[in-house]
C-alpha cells in the first residue's frame, strides 16, 4: 500500500497541463497517513455494473479505490439519473453519518471492475480521536468535496447549459485528459447521453452545443474519443477562474 501511494503521489497527471500532481486522497493524506488508513481497511472486489452502494443504503463506510472506475449517479423525483462523478485509483467515496442514521443520497455504480479498502466509521473515529493532524487532514479532504460540488452546481446555474458543458470537459481533461499533438485526448469514452446527465440537459441539446463547439475549432473527435484543442476558449464560456484560484484537484470530475 505504502508503495501505491508513493506510485499515486508521484504518477498522476493533469492532462490539460501535462504537470505532475498528486492526486485523489493523497493529495491531502501524508504517507503516514495513508498507513494509518490502510491498517483500519478490509478488501473488497465488485465487477463491473454492480453498485458499491446505493442510494438509502446505510452511510457507514468509506471506499478507498486501489483500482477500476465508479461512477457517481443521483436519481431525480421524476426517475432521471444523473452523473455527479467518474471516479478512479486513488479516490475515496462514501459518506458517513458520525452520530448514526445517516444514509447515502446518491448511488456509486462500478464501471470498471474494482478493488476497494473499506473503512468503517467506527474504526474511522479511532483515529480521528487520537491523530489529531490526521483529522486536520481528513477535513480538509472532506471540505474540498463539498466544494467541488458546490463549484459544479455554480457552473450550471451562473452559466447555463452551454457553461456546464464546458466546465465538464474542462474537469474531464484535467481527470482523464491526455496532451497530444493534436490537442487533451479524454481518455474515457463517453456518449452524449452520459455528458447530458452531467448537466442535467438532454442529448439532443449536447448534440447541438458539440456540433456548434466543433464547428467553432473548440472539441474534436478522435476514434470515438473526446479532443479538445482550445483549453482557452472553453475556459472563456464558463469563465473559468485562473490557477490557483480553483486548483486542479477541485477541478475535476
Amino acid at each position: 500500500m505504502a508503495a501505491q501511494v508513493m506510485e499515486m503521489k508521484q504518477g498522476c497527471k493533469a492532462g490539460s497541463c501535462g504537470e505532475t500532481t498528486a492526486c485523489g486522497v493523497a493529495a491531502f493524506f501524508t504517507e503516514a497517513h495513508m498507513r494509518m488508513l490502510e491498517d483500519i481497511m478490509y478488501g473488497k472486489k465488485s465487477v463491473k455494473g454492480s453498485h458499491v452502494f446505493r442510494e438509502g443504503d446505510e452511510a457507514d463506510k468509506l471506499y478507498f479505490i486501489r483500482s477500476g472506475r465508479v461512477k457517481l449517479t443521483k436519481t431525480t423525483e421524476e426517475g432521471r439519473i444523473l452523473n455527479l462523478s467518474l471516479l478512479r485509483e486513488g479516490d475515496m467515496i462514501g459518506e458517513l453519518g458520525m452520530t448514526g442514521g445517516g444514509i447515502y443520497d446518491y448511488s456509486a455504480e462500478v464501471i470498471e471492475n474494482a478493488e476497494f479498502g473499506v473503512i468503517q466509521e467506527k474504526d474511522l473515529e479511532i483515529l480521528l480521536y487520537r491523530f489529531g493532524e490526521f483529522a486536520v487532514a481528513f477535513t480538509k479532504w472532506m471540505a474540498q468535496q463539498h466544494r467541488v460540488t458546490q463549484l459544479k452546481f455554480r457552473d450550471l446555474l451562473l452559466f447555463g447549459k452551454p457553461g456546464a458543458l464546458a466546465s465538464t470537459l474542462i474537469r474531464l481533461c484535467n481527470s482523464y485528459g491526455v496532451v497530444t499533438k493534436k490537442g487533451i485526448r479524454i481518455s474515457v469514452k463517453l456518449t452524449n447521453t452520459e455528458l447530458a446527465d452531467f448537466i442535467g440537459a438532454t442529448r439532443e441539446s449536447v448534440n447541438r452545443m458539440l456540433s456548434d463547439l466543433k464547428k467553432d475549432g473548440i472539441v474534436d473527435m478522435d476514434a470515438g474519443h473526446l479532443l479538445i484543442t482550445s483549453l482557452n476558449e472553453l475556459k472563456s464560456i464558463c469563465q473559468c477562474p485562473s490557477y490557483p484560484a480553483c486548483p486542479r484537484e477541485i477541478c475535476r470530475i
